[in-house]
C-alpha cells in the first residue's frame, strides 16, 4: 500500500511540474496543437488554423470576444461567479434564455480549449477540477491579453476552421486585423456551435446575434477596462 500511494504521489508531482511548465512555455508560444483541433483532424473536418499575434488582431474583434461572451472579462479573476451560480441553480426542465458566454468566461473558455476537451455529460464534470487548476494558472502566469490573443487564436469557428486568422480568410477573404465590426461580430456570433451556426452562409442564428454582439459593443466601448484590452 505504501508503494502504491508512493507511485500515486509520484505520478501526480511529475503530471504537476508538466503542466506548469507547458502553462509558463504557453505564455509566449502558441500549442502547436489541442484537443480539439486533433478532433476535428480525426473527425474528418481538416485543420485550417494560421495563428496571428496580438497587433495583427483587428481591436473589432477584442470587442466583440469580450462583449459576447464575457464582459466582466478585464475585472474578473476567471470566474464569473454569479453566473455560475445562476447557472447551477437554473431549473433544467425550464427553457434558458439565449445569453452571451452563459457561466463559462473566456479565461475557462481558453484553458479548455488549450489543456482539456469538449464533451458534455460525464466527461464534463471530471474537467472541472483541471479546468478551475488552468483557469487560474493562466489567470496568474499570462495575464488578460494573452489570454484574450490565445482564445481568438485557438476557438473553433467553423468546421475544422481554428483562429480569427482562418476565419477571416475563410469567410471575407481578408485578415483579421482589418475585420470590420459587422464581420467581427459576425464571426464571434458563430461561437455556441460554429459546426452548426455557420458564418457562410449566413445562419439564422448569427444573422440575429451578431446584430445583438454589435448593440452589446456600443455598450462597453467607452470602459477603460475594456479599451485597454483592444489595442
Amino acid at each position: 500500500m505504501a508503494k502504491f500511494f508512493r507511485w500515486v504521489l509520484r505520478i501526480t508531482l511529475i503530471l504537476f511540474i508538466t503542466s506548469l511548465l507547458y502553462t509558463v512555455i504557453c505564455k509566449w508560444v502558441f500549442p502547436p496543437i489541442t484537443l480539439t483541433q486533433t478532433g476535428a483532424v480525426f473527425g474528418g473536418y481538416g485543420l485550417k488554423r494560421d495563428y496571428v499575434s496580438w497587433d495583427e488582431i483587428s481591436p473589432n474583434v477584442k470587442l466583440a470576444a469580450m462583449a459576447s461572451e464575457d464582459q466582466l472579462f478585464p475585472d474578473h479573476g476567471g470566474f464569473d461567479w454569479k453566473a455560475l451560480e445562476k447557472s447551477l441553480n437554473a431549473n433544467p426542465k425550464k427553457k434558458k434564455k439565449v445569453r452571451g458566454g452563459g457561466a463559462s468566461t473566456i479565461s475557462q473558455q481558453t484553458a479548455k480549449n488549450v489543456f482539456l476537451w469538449q464533451g458534455n455529460g460525464a466527461l464534463r464534470y471530471i474537467r472541472k477540477v483541471p479546468e478551475f487548476y488552468f483557469t487560474k494558472m493562466i489567470e496568474w502566469t499570462w495575464g488578460k491579453k494573452r489570454i484574450l490573443e490565445v482564445y481568438l487564436n485557438v476557438i473553433e469557428m467553423g468546421p475544422g476552421i481554428f483562429g480569427i486568422e482562418a476565419a477571416a480568410q475563410k469567410y471575407f477573404g481578408k485578415p483579421a486585423k482589418n475585420l470590420s465590426r459587422t464581420e467581427a461580430a459576425m464571426i464571434i456570433a458563430c461561437l455556441p456551435n460554429p459546426k452548426i451556426y455557420t458564418v457562410k452562409p449566413v445562419s439564422r442564428w448569427v444573422g440575429w446575434k451578431s446584430k445583438l454582439i454589435l448593440r452589446q459593443m456600443n455598450n462597453i466601448q467607452d470602459d477603460p477596462d475594456v479599451q485597454a484590452l483592444m489595442y
